[in-house]
């Protein structure tokens, strides 16, 4: 309708009428693009902190993951150094203490991190609209950081577990597993940290049968070499989840509400 009234004030020769005709369509189409600006920003605004909150909630998540990882190798390093100790100085320790020793320096904590919805924002675009600096950079540097992966597959395939695993018997395995192995903690559980797998313990197996493993873990010379070097990688392990990458696990304790422990 508004062309038909331009074509004829066009030919008409009505300018005043035409040029009015011509700013009601110009303010048309510069309200319809601010109403579509306007509901943008708005669906934008909307979505940042529907990703805000997710981010927060998977980044606290993480923080626990931090906190548990660091906890927990630092109770396989006790075990490993207890059984260092008696394999190679001779420190006193009984045959079964020898043995929970040794398999709980064999042990590693699975890491399965919360990624979904910085996967969904960096494949949308959206990274950009999380406003608070710490949330985002704390995910970019997270979600990029390779240590806890490294951590975790040399442990998995290390030496001294391979060895370990070789040569106890598989009921003695059983054994420790069922009667000294991981306490499952739920996810978010700081408290539950300490002690998952630090924990005193015995073994439900004949005396025969744990002085008999206890004595290939003495008699055996790679297997004490390969504890020395698992002993010294968790060391430095420890060290690069407190320390590898600057201010990431500060960022994390941050997040979480939570000071060092």
């Amino acid at each position: 309708m508004i062309l038909r009234r331009i074509v004829a004030h066009f030919r008409k020769q009505e300018w005043t009428a035409l040029a009015l005709d011509f700013l009601i369509v110009v303010l048309g189409v510069f309200v319809a693009t601010q109403v579509s600006n306007w509901n943008e920003a708005r669906e934008a605004r909307a979505r940042a902190e529907v990703y805000s909150a997710r981010l927060a909630d998977d980044l606290r998540h993480e923080a626990w993951q931090a906190e548990y990882l660091i906890a927990y190798y630092n109770e396989v390093l006790i075990n490993a150094e207890r059984a260092v100790g008696a394999l190679t100085d001779g420190a006193p320790m009984s045959d079964e203490q020898l043995l929970i020793s040794a398999y709980r320096a064999t042990q590693y904590l699975f890491y399965g991190t919360r990624r979904a919805t910085y996967d969904e924002m960096v494949a949308t675009g959206d990274i950009g609209l999380i406003a608070d600096r710490r949330l985002r950079e704390t995910a970019l540097t997270l979600y990029s950081d390779p240590t806890v992966g490294f951590v975790t597959d040399e442990a998995r395939i290390s030496e001294y577990r391979l060895l370990f695993r070789r040569s106890m018997p598989a009921d003695v395995q059983r054994a420790l597993l069922d009667d000294c192995g991981d306490r499952i903690i739920e996810p978010g559980d700081f408290e539950g940290i300490v002690g998952s797998l630090n924990y005193p313990c015995t073994l439900n197996l004949p005396a025969q049968k744990i002085r008999a493993a206890a004595a290939r873990l003495r008699g055996d010379p790679a297997l004490v070499a390969a504890l020395q070097l698992r002993f010294a990688d968790i060391e430095t392990a420890i060290g690069n989840l407190e320390n590898g990458t600057p201010g990431l696990l500060d960022n994390l304790r941050a997040i979480s509400g939570r000071s060092a422990p």
